[in-house]
């Protein structure tokens, strides 16, 4: 019996008691108002293939908050079941995915169910033939059909397999040419995000390393070699111990005076289990080592993924600029109230997901507290790199070699409140199809007859040159 068929035999109830299921007669009884809410939550995203197989994305459909404490999944075999944790909430129009591995699998002919907390009562459920490629997602999200999409774990489902911005992308807004930017074999492979503050480029790398790069006067960057950062310097985690998988960078609008914030999805010393973390670095002192002064682990709150396909990308977007675009924050279904966080920098995080191709923003609190309030599905197979760009309001997020090397750009849209993908561009045509990870754009003031330089990172530092530069529109 469905949950929709219990509410419609409300009236017979006196009637018909031996045949409700005693949890869902205690909801009735006790608690009608919560069988409308119940009967909003829908399997809206099943992923049965790739770095996040074996998972299922739950949605709220409804306009109140549902408790999904000891509610169980399933596959099409009832004695394989995963119990959703207790304390586990889904706020209307919220998304959350589960990683069922190592409960069950999913294969290529199978079942996605979803039950109360009593075992037998089936809320909703998704039923397929052959593997997700790479995902099934319902189009609408909560009421459609489902349909082949790409992996949107968390966020909202790319309907149309695009996510917006068109599926033929534009030639690239600026000069066609790139160059080198860097000196022979300096880095080795494994360089991955840029931040550039001024006249310094900040660089992640995945052996857990961060490198201050300065200007070498030929256009070019190279690692600056005051105060211990002639070979970079090493990570660690906050109690000194690990190699944090440095895979973003950026700071917050006081500059590395602040602190340089650092993207990581695990620690090198167990690769095989994801860290999927923020990592705040003091940077003025001189050692050759840099232990964390914070850490954020958002590992539990993101949806699950490869140990090497989480966290690869983070930005900053000051709160300013948040709320002068109308930013609705969607962990309460309202505009973006700054005040209503503690002490938090100013802005929010914006991190992005490499296996799921999402962005999420996160208010990270200086007591170590943190809070989602976006998830953005940008419609590509993966997400190497993030870019809030001032001059423009707008947010990059980059595809490597996966997907061709797109870019693409993202608005806050006035009439939801929630970003958007306002354009998806090319690489510039003389650059071949590196693996860059990392996207840096210059300030305005870098601005030269209508364009600015911008960076990218190849992890794979082809014939020896990690670091390359083009133009970009102003």
């Amino acid at each position: 019996m469905t949950v929709s068929r219990a509410r419609r035999r409300r009236r017979d109830l006196p009637l018909a008691l031996a045949a409700v299921p005693a949890l869902l007669l205690g909801a009735l009884t006790a608690a009608p108002a919560q069988a409308a809410p119940v009967d909003d939550i829908r399997v809206n995203e099943v992923v049965t293939t790739g770095s996040v197989e074996d998972s299922i994305e739950l949605y709220n459909k409804g306009t109140s908050t549902v408790d999904l404490s000891g509610w169980i999944l399933k596959d099409d075999n009832n004695s394989s079941k995963y119990t959703i944790a207790s304390g586990t909430t889904l706020a209307p129009g919220a998304f959350r995915a589960f990683d069922v591995h190592g409960r069950f699998g999913l294969g290529s002919s199978d079942k996605a169910r979803l039950y109360l907390p009593d075992g037998s009562t089936l809320v909703d459920g998704h039923a397929w033939s052959a593997h997700s490629s790479p995902s099934w997602s319902r189009c609408p999200d909560g009421t459609g059909a489902f349909q082949a999409a790409a992996v949107t774990l968390g966020a909202a489902n790319a309907c149309g397999g695009t996510g917006g911005g068109g599926t033929d992308p534009a030639a690239w807004p600026g000069g066609g040419a790139v160059a080198t930017a860097d000196a022979a074999n300096v880095f080795g492979g494994d360089l991955s995000g840029l931040h550039q503050e001024g006249s310094v480029l900040w660089a992640a790398q995945n052996s857990g390393k961060l490198w201050r790069l300065v200007r070498d006067g030929s256009g070019g960057w190279t690692p600056d070699t005051a105060n211990g950062w002639s070979s970079g310097k090493t990570l660690r985690f906050p109690d000194g111990s690990g190699t944090p998988d440095g895979e973003g960078v950026t700071v917050t609008g006081t500059g590395a005076s602040g602190g340089v914030f650092v993207a990581t999805e695990r620690d090198g010393d167990a690769s095989g289990t994801s860290r999927l973390s923020v990592l705040r670095y003091e940077v003025t002192g001189t050692g050759s080592a840099l232990t964390a002064t914070r850490e954020w682990n958002l590992t539990a709150d993101l949806p699950p993924t490869g140990s090497n396909a989480g966290l690869e990308a983070i930005t900053w977007i000051p709160d300013a600029s948040l709320t002068a675009a109308g930013f609705k924050d969607a962990s309460t279904g309202a505009t973006y109230a700054p005040s209503r966080y503690g002490a938090h920098g100013g802005g929010v995080f914006f991190v992005g997901v490499e296996g799921a191709g999402t962005v999420h923003g996160y208010v990270l609190q200086d007591s170590g507290a943190f809070t989602r309030v976006a998830s953005i599905a940008t419609g590509m197979a993966g997400v190497m790199e993030v870019q809030w760009e001032p001059q423009a309001s707008r947010l990059w997020a980059v595809c490597d070699n996966t997907c061709g090397g797109l870019h693409r750009t993202l608005k806050v849209d006035a009439a939801t409140g929630a970003f958007a993908v306002t354009a998806t561009y090319a690489r510039p045509s003389g650059m071949p199809d590196y693996n860059n990870e990392g996207f840096a754009l210059a300030g305005a003031d870098e601005c030269v007859a209508g364009s600015k330089p911008v960076h990218w990172a190849d992890d794979s530092n082809t014939g020896g040159h990690a670091l390359r530069r083009g133009t970009v529109s102003c």
